[in-house]
């Protein structure tokens, strides 16, 4: 997929004829709007259920974002069409609806209980009910400004029993009852994502919180039932997910990302924002000990100035101040859960992802911290054979997160593509059919006019040989 002739200054397709609209049905197209860059991803399921991307594009957004909050509408639409064009063109469809990936300081989570009384204890409680609860959650009293975005049920309780993990349908009872952990966002700022969106001529489906939908894309089922701390490290905030018995049971948002780093390495060393973030990707580490004194980088320096030199030991220093102080407010945020929980065993660990986790020696620095196994996640298990390797890096965790959220309750192409040739055989049996009926009517009519013709021809026979006795 590649992305080359796409002309960015003009933001024009060439061979416009060649594209067809998105088919709702099958394809789905996560776009995750970030500090630092927008990504929108199209794909669908293959007949072995595994994501296939049809196309991809990404954008810079260093302008129109600041710590997950759109502050500027007109770079953030830009941007957006930028991405999605880019993609557009690489799977030569119209994209028309997005799934939305949400974060920002403006985020936080709270926890809450809620109950039903059933009509009928001895009917079995249905789907339906469940709705109903989960609805009745979503109208609870928030601060004012916010609104609720998920509402997500962790244990059921039915009657006297509780604990239960599982969506109860099939169990009877009077009172249907659920713990739930409720994600609240300013409404202010979602409205503004979502403007954003409209803006660049597409409709959102959903919005989904981003550390959810990295921990769709990066996390085994395994470590979500024995208990693990995503952390999503953005360009502008942190996210931080636990999950223990495949629950989601905490969410944080700390509003430091890679930004920050880069801004303190800007301010250490006195170089342009541009040439620091080029220094923190090719020689950043979380762990001055592996580099000497001796060790010096040169770094273009300002038109007519000569380059500024700096240790990469005195470069990983002041990275290492900075993500040490991002790891403190994680470790606080798993000390809060263990503390409301009362569980302190998170036997997955760490998980990291985002471009963030990409830095060099990162997962060793968190390990010796916490004390928590770490590692770095990649959106490899659930993209069919055959993905480009781009795409399987921490960067689009997010993006191809979003992407398996809305692909969970649709159906692989194929069966679509079976559909569509069952209609198309149905079609033409109808019209082999009609056309077999209009030949049938053909005869009928045909042979009634030789019977009319007939008909006359012996009207006026007998009409002859009247007149001929008549001569007689």
């Amino acid at each position: 997929m590649n992305t080359s002739n796409f002309n960015t200054d003009t933001g024009q397709q060439p061979e416009q004829s060649l594209f067809r609209d998105q088919d709702e049905r099958m394809e789905v197209v996560g776009l995750d709007i970030g500090t630092t860059k927008v990504v929108a991803i199209i794909g669908r399921k293959n007949q072995f259920g595994k994501v296939e991307v049809l196309g991809y594009g990404r954008a810079p957004n260093t302008k129109g974002v600041r710590n997950g909050v759109v502050i500027n509408l007109t770079e953030t639409v830009k941007a957006i069409k930028e991405a999605v064009k880019k993609a557009e063109y690489n799977a030569k469809i119209r994209i028309k609806k997005v799934i939305v990936g949400i974060a920002g300081q403006h985020i936080r989570s709270i926890q809450t209980s809620e109950y039903i009384m059933r009509e009928n204890p001895e009917d079995i409680i249905t789907e339906d009910e469940i709705e109903k609860l989960i609805n009745q959650v979503k109208r609870i009293t928030v601060e004012p400004g916010e609104k609720i975005i998920h509402a997500l049920p962790q244990e059921f309780k039915v009657d006297d029993e509780g604990n239960i993990v599982d969506m109860p349908v099939g169990m009877a009872g009077t009172r249907l009852e659920a713990n739930f952990h409720v994600v609240v966002g300013k409404v202010a700022s979602i409205q503004n994502l979502i403007r954003c969106v409209k803006m660049a001529d597409l409709e959102v489906v959903d919005i989904t919180l981003e550390p959810l939908a990295s921990a769709e894309s990066v996390l085994i089922e395994e470590e979500k039932e024995a208990g693990t701390v995503l952390v999503d490290i953005g360009g502008g905030t942190t996210d931080v997910a636990i999950f223990k018995h495949n629950i989601i049971r905490h969410t944080a948002i700390i509003p430091y990302g890679g930004n920050i780093i880069t801004k303190d390495i800007v301010n250490g060393i006195h170089v342009l924002e541009s040439k620091a973030e080029l220094l923190k990707i090719q020689y950043g580490s979380a762990w001055p000990a592996e580099n000497s004194d001796t060790e010096i980088i040169a770094v273009e320096g300002l038109p007519g100035r000569p380059p500024v030199e700096i240790s990469m030991k005195h470069l990983a220093r002041i990275i290492k101040a900075r993500v040490e102080e991002i790891i403190k407010l994680v470790h606080i945020e798993i000390s809060r859960y263990q503390e409301m929980t009362n569980d302190p065993v998170l036997l997955g660990g760490i998980v990291l992802t985002g471009g963030g986790s990409e830095l060099r020696h990162l997962p060793q620095l968190v390990n010796l911290f916490t004390g928590l196994y770490t590692r770095v996640g990649k959106p490899v298990q659930h993209l069919a054979g055959g993905t480009e390797k781009d795409l399987i890096s921490p960067v689009y965790a997010t993006a191809v997160g979003l992407l398996l959220k809305g692909l969970a309750d649709k159906r692989n192409y194929e069966y679509y593509e079976y559909l569509d040739e069952l209609e198309a055989k149905k079609e033409q049996e109808k019209d082999n059919k009609t056309g077999k009926q209009e030949v049938k009517s053909d005869k009928k009519h045909k042979k009634k006019k030789e019977e009319i013709q007939d008909k006359r021809k012996n009207k006026l026979y007998k009409a002859f040989l009247d007149f001929l006795k008549k001569l007689e």
